[in-house]
């Protein structure tokens, strides 16, 4: 084998060096070049995608911090629209309430009076109611006509005859 031959070493390291040499002027002068522009690229591209990403990032914060006011605000007049339907609810209701105890109160009034007006007859007529039974349960037990004049006295005084 002749790299184990020492008289062929120098030589061998020669062509190393020589080749070696000429391998990385070929690298450094068309590959490298090459190969440190498409890391340049790689790196602008990530560094403008974090950029986009970071300015991305500032919109939703502010599309999210303008959706909260919006939302704050929304809920704020819901709130108020609620107040102010309640309180218009609770003034009518309120008016209907007066207006129906008041008429319920003058119904009660007029019933009284017509109970008053109706016990009010039943007595005047219960005299006569009176006079005419005690009449009839004299005339029945003795089969005799009683004077409607000797029948008020009695019921008046309240004795029996």
């Amino acid at each position: 084998m002749p790299q184990f031959e020492f008289e062929t070493v120098p030589p061998q390291i020669i062509w190393l060096v020589i080749t070696f040499v000429a391998l990385y002027f070929i690298m450094s002068w068309f590959a490298l070049p090459k190969v440190g522009g498409v890391i340049e690229q790689r790196t602008n591209r990530i560094a403008g995608d974090l950029d986009e990403a970071d300015r991305l990032r500032r919109d939703a914060e502010r599309s999210s911090e303008v959706y909260q006011t919006s939302l704050a605000e929304a809920r704020a007049r819901a709130h108020t629209i609620h107040q102010e339907t309640r309180d218009a609810t609770s003034s009518e209701l309120e008016t209907i309430r007066r207006a129906v105890e008041a008429e319920l109160e003058e119904k009660l009034s007029a019933a009284e009076a017509r109970i008053a007006q109706t016990r009010d007859k039943a007595l005047a007529e219960i005299k006569d109611v009176a006079i005419d039974t005690a009449g009839a349960i004299v005339e029945r037990l003795t089969a005799q006509t009683v004077d409607r004049s000797v029948l008020a006295a009695a019921v008046e005084s309240g004795r029996r005859t």
